[in-house]
């Protein structure tokens, strides 16, 4: 029997989720608010064609829930939240992003949007017509556009922290690296790794974004996305939707890394969490190494400085490197160490809070 809405928001400990629609506009989006211990829930919106609305729904839900954990643990002043449009990225429009700004605004403050899958700067440009509670607009609006480069790069350093634990040493020259996924953030980060010396593999199901990476980044491979577990390989960078960490794929999985920027990797956490580490796989947990974006779109809301930005997204190598402890320490996952870590800030906080 399928969870209600409310069963899942209770499994989870979210606060609130809201429900938007509009005929004019075609707009039907959803947006999840897991948590506002630290502050208001930053989050960005998603777009895609689900294959249902409990599709979408879940999919709201466990990406605020991430949201909630890569604020906590990036030592940042803010709550988790999350938003996903159900409909094909064909139909955005200004009415539609102009409508859905105002049921974000309606929140008062309590959410504040971003950019995510299939969503841009100029989207963001036109929720901004409607409402100030929004971040990573262009440049040449006081913003800081594009969060992907920094996402990206957040990506690229707990990837060498991985590369740290395994071998010895950060350099990732001449390892083997799958992107799955070449989107705005899995470009950059080929283009990280090519810099750094890596032999780089690339695959996606847009073959556009293939032709694309390859004309911009000319010694990348493609291999087919139904080979990519069966490949000899150093590092696996899932960079495109989640789950891609299942029973079926880790059991097939010859390598001794995982660190990539999609969110949600794991299909389930307290299964293919340990299901990794009995595989001698190191996992650099997702919402940790992938926090570079949201970093750098917080920084909007205290007075954009790139320098202070790039500072705060260094500092996920040496976290990864703690997490990457912690989990040997406690003998648990890594996954489960990050959140543990994450949780405990919040729980003191709280605490801090209720004695005011």
């Amino acid at each position: 029997m399928q969870q209600s809405v409310f069963e899942h928001m209770q499994q989870m400990g979210h606060e609130q989720v809201v429900f938007c629609h509009d005929p004019h506009s075609g707009l039907n989006a959803i947006i999840a608010i897991h948590n506002t211990t630290l502050g208001p829930a930053l989050g960005g919106t998603r777009l895609w064609n689900y294959g249902s609305h409990n599709d979408a729904i879940i999919d709201a839900l466990r990406l605020s829930r991430g949201m909630t954990y890569k604020a906590a643990i990036s030592g940042l002043n803010l709550g988790g939240g999350k938003a996903v449009i159900v409909a094909d990225p064909s139909q955005k429009s200004e009415a539609l992003w102009r409508r859905y700004g105002k049921f974000v605004d309606s929140l008062n403050g309590k959410y504040i949007t971003a950019e995510d899958v299939n969503t841009s700067a100029r989207d963001m440009e036109y929720i901004a017509l409607e409402t100030q509670h929004v971040t990573g607009v262009p440049e040449y609006m006081g913003g800081s556009g594009d969060p992907s480069p920094f996402t990206a790069y957040g990506v690229f350093v707990g990837m060498k922290a991985s590369a740290k634990k395994v071998w010895g040493n950060d350099s990732l020259s001449g390892k083997k690296v799958v992107v799955q996924g070449v989107g705005h953030v899995g470009q950059y980060l080929v283009g990280h790794l090519i810099e750094e010396g890596a032999k780089v593999y690339i695959t996606d199901i847009n073959e556009a974004k293939l032709k694309e990476t390859v004309e911009k980044f000319r010694t990348v491979e493609v291999i087919e996305g139904s080979k990519l577990f069966d490949m000899d390989m150093d590092v696996y960078a899932p960079c495109a939707l989640g789950a891609t960490l299942n029973t079926e794929s880790i059991n097939k999985m010859k390598c001794p890394i995982v660190a990539g920027a999609a969110n949600n990797q794991l299909a389930d956490e307290n299964v293919h969490g340990p299901m990794l580490i009995e595989k001698g796989i190191i996992y650099a947990p997702d919402f940790l190494i992938n926090a570079g974006g949201l970093i750098n779109v917080a920084a909007e809301l205290d007075g954009y400085n790139r320098e202070r930005v790039m500072g705060n997204v260094n500092k996920i190598y040496d976290r990864t490197l703690d997490i990457f402890q912690l989990s040997e320490t406690d003998k648990i996952h890594t996954q489960a160490a990050a959140i543990k870590i994450a949780e405990k800030r919040l729980a003191d906080i709280a605490n801090v809070k209720a004695r005011l």
